[in-house]
């Protein structure tokens, strides 16, 4: 069988490719790149370093114990503050009580004598009343008697009211204010066991340890980072989108991510539509990116999928179509709505 000329053969492969021309164009993209948030985690106590329990790159569960402050300071303070609440609970239950049982003794013991001697001055003042009937003696001795006798009964009254003060607690003010002195210092108490139990921090949630910014021995001053986590939620999708195509877009819409060596494609959900625009794209992965006015754009995959997001890798993000749906007015009506048919922009994305 003789063979076609090369001529002829190029000529047969031009259909095609005119046909291969012909077919369905790739689906749009835009171009982006993955993004953490860390989680900064601080002290709110200032003091040395003396624990660092994880390094960078370590993944952590939540709860795991990542570095210690020294806490001698706190707990010096913690301590005073209990002896300070002792103190004010001593007072206060000193004051919701009357005078010691040896001090109320002899308060009575004072009223016992006084009462004998009011005693014995009636029955002077009385002999001398019938000394007097019978000119035995002057008016001025009745007189005499009769103002001991006065001032006996008065000495009694007397001691008698200072024993009931004696066995009485302290007023209602000043029982009020040892309540208050009380509840303060237990207040302040409370403040340094917290402060003691923040010198030891663990991971708020599960995550890569992203960095560490101090070494064990140097001092960190309060609220600054030791250790930034990178959980799962928190990674995320950047991505610009020129401004032609911004109305297709809406907060909880669902896109697809892509990039090298992910497998799958990655779902994840808008979160953020900045409402300012940009001139130029920070970053450029494409050559098919040209548009001069573009928006930022955010997109969260679940968390069990965000693991496959590395900060700073290249991403496409594609649109998801969205799907017509009828839906019944009421559990009475089941007539369907129309079909609600979807949103595309000049570029041909929904």
């Amino acid at each position: 069988m003789p063979k076609m000329p090369r001529c002829l053969c190029q000529l047969a492969l031009i259909p095609v490719a005119l046909l291969s021309a012909c077919g369905d164009p790739p689906p749009p993209a835009w171009s982006g790149y993955a993004e953490g948030d860390p989680v900064y985690v601080a002290a709110p106590v200032a003091g040395q370093l003396v624990e660092l329990q994880v390094q960078r790159g370590d993944t952590v569960n939540a709860g795991v114990a990542l570095f210690s402050i020294d806490g001698t300071p706190v707990s010096a303070a913690r301590a005073e503050a209990g002896a300070r609440l002792a103190a004010a609970k001593a007072e206060q239950a000193d004051i919701a009580k009357g005078r010691r049982p040896d001090e109320i003794a002899m308060s009575r013991a004072q009223l016992a004598q006084a009462r004998s001697q009011s005693a014995l001055a009636e029955a002077d003042l009385a002999r001398q009343q019938q000394l007097i009937g019978q000119g035995f003696i002057s008016a001025s001795r009745l007189d005499d008697a009769r103002a001991a006798a006065a001032q006996a009964r008065q000495r009694v009254r007397e001691l008698e009211s200072s024993l009931r003060v004696a066995e009485l607690p302290a007023r209602n003010d000043q029982q009020a204010a040892a309540r208050a002195n009380t509840e303060a210092a237990s207040a302040a108490l409370a403040q340094q066991q917290w402060r003691e139990s923040q010198t030891r921090q663990s991971a708020p949630a599960a995550g890569l340890v992203d960095d560490t910014f101090y070494r064990v021995g140097e001092y960190v001053n309060a609220g600054q980072p030791v250790v930034s986590l990178l959980p799962p939620a928190q990674r995320k999708a950047r991505f610009y989108v020129p401004e032609p195509e911004l109305a297709s877009l809406r907060p909880g819409q669902n896109v697809q991510l892509s990039c090298d060596g992910c497998g799958a494609p990655i779902a994840a959900r808008i979160s953020y539509i900045s409402p300012q625009p940009e001139y130029t794209p920070p970053v450029i992965y494409s050559n098919s990116q040209r548009s001069r006015l573009v928006f930022l754009v955010e997109a969260r995959p679940d968390p069990a999928q965000a693991l496959r997001l590395h900060p700073g890798q290249p991403l496409e993000v594609r649109p998801v179509a969205v799907a017509s749906s009828t839906s019944s007015t009421s559990s009475t009506s089941s007539a369907p709505r129309a079909p609600v048919p979807s949103t595309t922009s000049s570029s041909g994305r929904p």
